[in-house]
């Protein structure tokens, strides 16, 4: 697989990441986030793992070492560790990075809305059948087509531990049919048929990956053996774009605001979203094609 081509010579050049994006359907920068932020975030979110003994014990809770048999979003022992990492403040935080802000600012224009419902992801190696399927994020957020992602890890992830995969120029091939599929999203995009180029490349901390909505992408399976790999995905649009009102709350929907915010230390993100005059919107239910032919 062909690694992803490197804006980093371009991060400071608006037009010039307008173009690649528009052309590409995706940037990738290294060097960029705030160092010391992903590992507050990582260190803060690995704590919580090994406090429910997802890390294990007697082990540095940044190496996420695990023994732990796998789980995944939609298991009843998932749920209140999830809501755990929710309530962290430096989870959130780290979603306003001046960079990352920048580059949006550069692609969407100056009323920049972060979705609040920001997503954490810890992806086990023993569970490689739960591998994130092809997808495009627009059947899932809907709102407006016009959404960037940014995707992190949270500190190094080198090839074993899997990544992301993106599939070139696929943003400007609509939206495709699905079906269900394990993995996070539960929906498979049928992108065979569209050509491009799957691309991918190792990440350092610090390193970012944006891509639009309509862009197909995929999880890579984690092969390190005994690492849980940690990433954030946080996505970006205009406050004046229809918003699906879902992202309006906490990811997956069980916890208020209210008790998100209960004990940080800032008030200066905390409901940042109600400064806007914002259009919500109700999710339309997407139809697999095996129930939409069966």
């Amino acid at each position: 697989m062909n690694p992803f081509v490197d804006s980093s010579d371009i991060k400071e050049d608006g037009k010039a990441l307008c173009q690649r994006a528009d052309r590409d359907g995706y940037l990738y920068i290294r060097d960029f986030v705030d160092k010391e932020a992903v590992l507050q975030a990582r260190h803060d979110i690995a704590n919580v793992l090994q406090e429910v003994g997802w890390i294990d014990a007697g082990t540095d809770p940044l190496e996420t070492i695990t023994s732990h048999p796998p789980h995944v979003s939609g298991e009843p022992e998932f749920s209140p560790v999830y809501d755990k990492v929710q309530m962290l403040e430096s989870f959130h935080t780290l979603a306003h990075d001046k960079a990352i802000m920048r580059v949006i600012g550069n692609l969407l224009g100056d009323d920049v809305l972060l979705q609040p419902s920001n997503i954490a992801r810890f992806i086990f190696p023993t569970n490689l059948e739960q591998t994130t399927p092809a997808h495009q994020d627009f059947v899932h957020i809907q709102g407006t087509p016009d959404v960037w992602t940014a995707w992190l890890p949270l500190g190094d992830c080198p090839h074993r531990m899997g990544g992301l995969s993106v599939l070139t120029g696929s943003h400007k091939k609509g939206i495709l049919p699905v079906s269900r599929a394990l993995g996070a999203g539960g929906l498979r995009a049928h992108f065979e048929k569209i050509g491009g180029e799957w691309v991918s490349s190792p990440f350092e901390n610090g390193d970012l990956l944006f891509f639009h909505s309509h862009t197909v992408h995929r999880g890579l399976p984690n092969l390190s053996g005994d690492r849980i790999r940690l990433s954030v995905d946080y996505r970006y649009q205009r406050a004046s774009d229809p918003v699906m009102d879902k992202v309006l709350g906490p990811h997956q929907g069980r916890l208020s605001w209210d008790e998100i915010y209960k004990g940080w230390k800032s008030t200066e993100f905390q409901y940042h979203w109600e400064r806007y005059e914002l259009t919500p919107v109700e999710k339309v239910p997407v139809q697999p094609v095996e129930e939409a032919t069966g």
